[in-house]
């Protein structure tokens, strides 16, 4: 009896959960179909493709599903906005909150699908024909999960107008770098008013000194991981690599500390950190930190940190190891909620799966967090009327 209470209790937060996006869809048709598509997502199924998703839910077959995504009309950035303020109203840290940005790839067959190319894929680790899309995640001491997301367009396809008009690509989209995909991203973050504290990112994010200005400009303190060959300005206003500063370190200015836990415990390493760029703001700070790997000391990655002038070194520490938690979203949501399971080739299918998509591991970290407090919750989230 107890077991039938609680599926009836979780059951009736899916519902609640879902019905907080319902005023993006105008239509009944679109508003269960989209119902349906999130539940199929939190299913068992192996792979989460239209045929499979609509077996799910016991559809016979995927013409429903596949007009959801291509042809109904729904507010799909509406959504975006719904599914972030659902996220930041349990995971809300408006001092130690970290927005993590990262690309993934999806490896695709064919030269049709929006921003197909052959191009470096992390996901692979080579070059491989496949879409990048550019991701945000909102990461703090209650759980982590992704925000929002960008679809990297590499510039051959945007120059060739009638390619991006075949996929459902606007003439009014352009040419964007990774790099200004994130920092748009950011943008909608703080426009939304959504508390935060810092900006954490990986080389190819921090080595790019505009987006690393555009920051600084905002007072957006961040901590961003830069090459080994990277250039800063030291306290002596010169100019040096990064491995070479960090070469001269005295081996008593390490200290071993963690940046968070892990599935196996603390992740432990040795960590130094250095002041660099002397002309600057009083109130702020600016710092080249490195991380060194216990089991390999040669073995060293490098941040350029930028915050508050009183920021403690364990906080730049902190803040460094929260830029894996967008990896462990990209897992969980491929693993479990069908991310990269998608068989569109538009430019708004490709928006709209992937949404839902993060709208569905949104739904387990809000039911994850109400059962660390003892039990369901109906009413996780009430951002429409």
């Amino acid at each position: 009896m107890v077991l039938v209470e609680d599926v009836r209790s979780w059951s009736a937060g899916f519902e609640s959960f879902v019905g907080g996006f319902a005023a993006r869809f105008p239509r009944v048709e679109s508003r269960r179909q989209m119902r349906w598509y999130v539940r199929g997502l939190l299913s068992e199924a192996e792979r989460k493709n239209g045929w499979t998703l609509a077996e799910a839910v016991g559809e016979a077959g995927p013409e429903r599903m596949q007009r959801l995504l291509n042809f109904y009309a729904w507010d799909t950035d509406g959504v975006r906005d719904d599914l972030r303020s659902a996220v930041v109203g349990v995971l809300a840290d408006p001092v130690d909150g970290v927005l993590v940005v990262d690309e993934t790839g999806f490896l695709k067959k064919g030269t049709k699908s929006a921003g197909v190319g052959r191009q470096y894929s992390g996901t692979a680790g080579r070059i491989e024909n496949s879409q990048i899309g550019v991701f945000l995640a909102y990461a703090s001491a209650r759980g982590r999960a992704l925000i929002d997301r960008e679809l990297y367009l590499p510039k051959d396809w945007v120059d060739d107008r009638p390619r991006c008009r075949g996929a459902g690509i606007g003439d009014e989209v352009g040419f964007a770098t990774k790099q200004v995909l994130a920092q748009r991203m950011i943008e909608r973050a703080m426009d939304a008013d959504v508390p935060f504290g810092w900006v954490a990112a990986d080389e190819l994010y921090g080595n790019d000194t505009k987006f690393r200005l555009w920051m600084e400009c905002r007072g957006i303190a961040h901590v961003v991981a830069v090459p080994k060959s990277a250039m800063v300005v030291t306290m002596w206003l010169t100019k040096e690599r990064v491995h070479t500063l960090i070469d001269q370190v005295e081996e008593s200015e390490w200290r071993r500390l963690s940046c968070g836990d892990g599935v196996r415990g603390p992740k432990v390493s040795d960590w130094a950190v250095l002041d660099i760029r002397p002309l600057r703001d009083p109130s702020r700070g600016h710092w080249l930190l490195a991380r060194r790997s216990l089991s390999d000391p040669a073995k060293i990655a490098y941040y350029v940190c930028f915050g508050a002038a009183d920021t403690p070194f364990e906080k730049l520490v902190r803040v460094a190891g929260a830029r894996w938690a967008i990896e462990e979203c990209f897992q969980t949501a491929k693993n479990e909620t069908g991310l990269d399971h998608y068989q569109v080739r538009g430019y708004q299918a490709w928006h709209r799966h992937i949404t839902l998509s993060m709208v569905a591991a949104a739904y387990l970290v809000v039911t994850r967090d109400a059962a660390k407090k003892g039990g369901p919750r109906r009413d996780t989230h009430r951002v429409c009327p």
